[in-house]
């Protein structure tokens, strides 16, 4: 796949998986290969509610062939309307032998099986038998349906007046026709299922899964550009939307490729997602050994072509830090864009320099840092800055500190963000349930916005810090797959895969780096019960202490100080 180089630093992208022969997996469920049951039921009304069933007739289709057929009258415990009878010819006399639900249901679940339900306007049909499951206390259907009323519509809505069975019937000259009888109806409608499988054909439906996606795609503006999806895989990887110039509009992944992006064109109705599909010509995609790989891949990409349409991963170039300028004889906090080899200790990356503001003020609530701009000399030069006066902040140019008691307050600062996180938040924590209690809401939640803040850049530096501590790192997922790491960045998930030898930085990561580990990171925390560890050179180990969650809940009062 030809890729662009923007002004991105170069990324190390996933190895692409090694191309082969198309396998039964990359095409679904073939239908050939899948079991329908035609389901037809007439009933004694139309609500499932409190209407029974009076007769239901099934037929079995494989391969285009018929596999066998059901069918049963039904005492469905109450009386025939008349003009049900008038509809079907089903009368009560004729059911008065006949077997109740409850003797039917086990035959009748027995010939359905697994198969695939079908059926014309198949949620009619669905609401009885599940109402009669509930009603014998049985366990819910599990089987997949497909509606073949949803099928005419989006396959043959401009060559008849209407959908209904017996206009479709009519007009395609079906080999059995409908009478409003259980088995008539099942077997037109099986005539009507083949039929609409080999118009189907057309538009590059194969397997089961395109044709349960197909009835959602009806009247879509853009479903011409279906075609753009037919090559695409059905596995793990990364996609890219491109454009008229060959500009990549989008980038996604997917753990099945095809389904994913055959979605677009059915269940997704934002308006963005309209536009996307309007500008796109060109669908690209990157097959991956794994989830993660794709995931990772789609950070690399989305850093790399910055597309318009992606919201996430297009802002790391506005990330800051949080820096604390030990260098200095009076250390203080500011907000910075590029981290430097100064002697600073630096906090993040973060969203933003408000962002990291934010943190800054944070802290300067717990620690009185100056937060005069200039340097302060060994005599006084300067009055007392406006912080200093209103009695928050320590001043040297004041002159009233000295250097040692200034560096037991940036003492503590510097202990607050290197490894003891208690000593800035719960005093945070504390000012928050104290102005709660004082009914000063509003001041309440401004220290718990800071305060999480505060909490979650310790959190992810955490996260963060403890991978890269890890080194070389070999991972076996599922017992198959392989994830292989150094230093918290991925290498590859296959055999063989090159693996670049970098030593570890002590420096903070830099912001192109920062949304790859954290990704990693949260991939480890959330599968670690699917990860064997086969190799690793340094210790893999989440910290002992998390800091807090200010996170509000969404029932939480204002300013309550809930979830410390």
């Amino acid at each position: 796949m030809p890729v662009t180089k923007r002004t991105a630093p170069p990324r190390r992208v996933p190895p692409r998986s090694i191309p082969g022969q198309t396998s039964l997996d990359d095409l679904g469920t073939p239908l050939t290969d899948v079991t329908f049951c035609v389901v037809d039921l007439e009933t004694t009304g139309t609500s499932a509610a409190n209407c029974g069933i009076t007769e239901i007739g099934a037929v079995k289709l494989r391969g285009g062939r018929c596999v066998g057929t059901f069918q049963t009258m039904v005492d469905p415990g109450t009386g025939i309307p008349p003009s049900i009878t008038v509809l079907t010819g089903i009368t009560e006399a004729m059911l008065v032998d006949a077997p109740t639900i409850n003797a039917v249901l086990p035959s009748f679940l027995e010939f359905l099986g697994d198969a695939v339900i079908v059926g014309h306007n198949v949620r009619f049909d669905l609401s009885f038998l599940r109402a009669a499951l509930e009603e014998t206390d049985r366990p819910p259907l599990t089987n997949r349906s497909v509606d073949t009323c949803g099928l005419a519509r989006r396959l043959l809505r401009d060559e008849v007046p209407n959908c209904k069975l017996g206009t479709l019937a009519t007009h395609l000259r079906l080999d059995h026709q409908p009478s409003h009888r259980a088995l008539d109806d099942a077997l037109a409608t099986g005539d009507l299922l083949h039929l609409l499988i080999e118009r189907a054909g057309a538009l590059g439906v194969t397997g089961l899964e395109d044709l349960l996606l197909l009835p959602r795609m009806a009247g879509h503006a853009q479903a011409a550009k279906l075609r753009l999806t037919e090559d695409l895989p059905r596995r793990p990887g990364v996609y890219l939307f491109r454009g008229r110039r060959g500009e990549v509009l989008y980038v996604g992944r997917a753990t099945n490729l095809r389904s994913r992006v055959r979605s677009y064109f059915s269940s997704d109705t934002r308006r963005k997602t309209a536009q996307l599909l309007k500008e796109v010509v060109r669908i690209d995609h990157q097959t991956c050994g794994s989830p993660l790989e794709a995931a990772v891949a789609e950070i690399r990409l989305i850093h790399e072509h910055e597309p318009r349409f992606n919201q996430q991963g297009t802002t790391w170039r506005r990330y800051a830090y949080v820096k604390l300028s030990l260098g200095e004889r009076f250390p203080r906090l500011s907000a910075a864009r590029v981290v430097k080899d100064d002697g600073a200790l630096y906090l993040g990356p973060v969203p933003s320099t408000s962002a990291a503001r934010r943190i800054i003020e944070a802290i300067e609530v717990v620690v009185p840092l100056r937060r005069c701009t200039g340097r302060p000399g060994r005599t006084l030069r300067s009055g007392p800055c406006l912080p200093f006066q209103i009695g928050v902040a320590a001043c040297p140019c004041a002159g009233d500190i000295s250097e040692e008691d200034y560096a037991a307050i940036v003492a503590t600062a510097e202990r607050g963000l290197s490894g003891n996180p208690e000593l800035l938040l719960d005093p945070l924590a504390d000012r928050m349930t104290r102005l709660a209690d004082e009914e000063r809401f509003e001041e309440a939640v401004e220290t718990r916005d800071r305060a999480d803040a505060l909490a979650t850049a310790l959190n992810r530096r955490d996260r963060i810090d403890a991978l890269r501590r890890s080194g070389r790192l070999r991972l076996v997922v599922d017992g198959s797959s392989v994830a292989e790491f150094l230093d918290g960045e991925l290498q590859g998930t296959h055999p063989g895969d090159p693996v670049t030898e970098e030593p570890l930085s002590h420096q903070p990561v830099a912001k192109e780096r920062a949304d790859e580990l954290h990704c990693v990171a949260a991939w480890l925390q959330r599968d670690a019960h699917r990860i064997v560890i086969e190799h690793c050179d340094g210790v893999l180990a989440e910290p002992v202490r998390r800091p807090p969650s200010f996170r509000a809940s969404p029932r939480a009062r204002p300013g309550s100080g809930a979830g410390r």
